[in-house]
């Protein structure tokens, strides 16, 4: 398996250098006026194609490992609440803004103001959390020498 897997990326990244430099053959001016834009087309769809068989094989084998290994199942869910109460927690704190926000001439609602406020505070949570992580693990290794 490893070894069809490896043929296979070889083959789509001979492809991929090959569709690139007949992208860049036909030249920008022959892009911008659409004189290629079938080719270009065309390459964009196979490369939708790559990458969304791509996501799907990946999809597939994470949760095949995850449902194979129990241990890592238990951490990934455990990993998962811990990522998700972090988000619920960082969007019940965070309220929405009064202040009028433009995006694109667009006024941004007081919801759309508290998911992005959710974000930040879930952002500036998980930050903290990984320093702290991080100086943890510094300290323990100065003391385990």
């Amino acid at each position: 398996m490893k070894k069809i897997s490896t043929l296979l990326v070889g083959i789509v990244g001979v492809l991929s250098i090959i569709f690139l430099g007949m992208i860049i053959g036909a030249g920008d001016e022959a892009i911008k006026a659409g004189e290629s834009g079938s080719t270009v087309n065309t390459f964009m769809y196979i490369a939708y194609a790559v990458f969304f068989l791509t996501l799907a094989l990946v999809v597939l084998f994470t949760l095949k490992g995850l449902f194979t290994n129990t241990a890592s199942l238990k951490s990934t869910l455990l990993g998962a609440g811990a990522f998700l109460a972090v988000l619920l927690i960082g969007y019940l704190v965070s309220g929405g803004d009064t202040r009028e926000y433009f995006y694109n001439g667009i006024v941004a609602t007081e919801g759309e103001s508290q998911m992005v406020g959710a974000g930040l505070t879930a952002f500036y949570i998980l930050m903290a959390t990984s320093i702290v992580v991080m100086l943890l693990s510094g300290v323990k290794k100065l003391f385990n020498k």
